[in-house]
């Protein structure tokens, strides 16, 4: 039987449902190797702003360990972050018959990739990178790039801009293999009448019964675009129209001042949401928007979250799952990423879309969301695992 170890910087409440949908169907032998303890432990996240832990259960189901970390400032955030001296130690001990990284720029990642280079140990990689808001990378970024992937046996690309990402770094089609970003569909159930009752009864309490609700959810950061949307929500909001955010991070504070300008919008501020939460709040919502720009938002789970759920999106161009996800007058609506009128044009028209028109959007929303799920993930991986086999 395969032995297939995963090299993971933390438990993901995105990843830890589908390592449990692996390991109750299908055969496949695999152990998780965390080289940091956040999600499940009390930490402060710097883009919230705010020190949480997931409130669902990011282990059970599965095999994993925790590897430990000497890194004086451990995360994500810098390379130095994930620093495991005992990976490959753990690693060896367990006598993988290959390796999946999500990631490599951390010194961990990198030390196992060099321990299975040496064994010659064969490398997966998943990530979800894109060139979207970016004409070409640097020349000496990108012959770095296509040095390092071709230390890899194979690669899961979760969607078409990743897919292109890793074709323009030389990466051959024979390589590639489809395992798409996916969500736990039983948790963001349309269905639960549990769920819709909760948001009914929070849109009330927010005094928005029978409006119109735009949804932002996550890190109030820049580059997501926070304010911009605001800004062209109240050019244009009626009587009629409500934005909810939802989340914390940096732009709060320039996010409230400007809707104190504008007592009559009804625009509404709901503190960070845990997992448990979010079913609910996006169930509030007509429409869910995610207007990133730049390469910031390399797919956007949050769209898959939404549109399991019925909800129609707006997104910009440059969010990573929109060739994939969210089509113009099918399962929502597109803008220029670095057009700011655009946004606000876009918002207009979809908060002007006629309700059959919108109950529409959001059937397709579903039945495009449910198409990307764990069993496709799996299939995929499946795929690049019998690839490495000889024929």
């Amino acid at each position: 039987m395969h032995r297939l170890a995963i090299v993971l910087s933390h438990p993901v409440q995105y990843y830890s449902p589908w390592f449990r949908w692996l390991r109750a169907h299908t055969s496949l032998e695999f152990r998780v190797f965390y080289l940091w303890e956040f999600g499940v432990t009390t930490q402060r996240d710097p883009q919230f702003g705010t020190a949480f832990q997931w409130d669902v259960d990011l282990l059970a189901g599965y095999d994993s360990e925790f590897v430990p970390n000497v890194a004086r400032d451990p995360g994500t955030h810098h390379f130095g972050g994930l620093d495991n001296p005992a990976l490959t130690a753990r690693l060896s001990a367990w006598r993988p018959d290959s390796v999946l990284l999500f990631g490599y720029n951390w010194r961990s990642h990198q030390r196992a990739i060099w321990w299975a280079r040496r064994q010659g140990v064969p490398l997966l990689f998943r990530g979800d990178s894109h060139l979207l808001g970016r004409a070409q990378l640097p020349f000496l970024h990108r012959l770095l790039l296509r040095f390092l992937y071709r230390q890899f046996a194979g690669f899961a690309y979760v969607g078409a801009a990743n897919r292109d990402y890793f074709r323009a770094l030389g990466v051959p089609d024979t390589r590639l293999f489809f395992a798409p970003h996916a969500v736990n569909a039983e948790h963001f159930n349309p269905a639960d009448q549990a769920t819709r009752a909760v948001a009914g009864k929070l849109r009330g309490e927010l005094g928005l019964t029978g409006k119109r609700v735009v949804l932002f959810a996550g890190k109030f950061t820049a580059a997501k675009q926070p304010v911009t949307l605001l800004e062209s929500f109240l050019a244009s909001a009626t009587p009629a129209d409500a934005l909810v955010f939802v989340g914390d991070g940096a732009e709060k504070d320039r996010l409230t001042a400007l809707a104190a300008t504008r007592p009559d919008a009804h625009v509404r501020f709901l503190p960070f949401a845990n997992q448990s939460e979010m079913p609910a709040r996006y169930l509030l919502a007509d429409i869910f928007a995610l207007p990133s720009r730049g390469h910031y938002e390399t797919w956007g789970l949050a769209v898959n979250e939404a549109m399991h759920l019925g909800v129609p999106c707006l997104v910009s161009d440059l969010v990573g799952c929109q060739r994939d996800l969210v089509t113009p007058g099918e399962t929502g609506w597109v803008f220029a990423a670095e057009d700011p009128a655009a946004l606000a044009a876009t918002l207009h028209a979809a908060l002007r879309t006629p309700p059959e028109e919108m109950r529409r959007l959001g059937r397709n929303a579903l039945a495009t969301a449910g198409r990307y799920t764990y069993q496709q993930a799996s299939d995929g991986l499946l795929a690049a695992l019998a690839s490495l086999s000889p024929a």
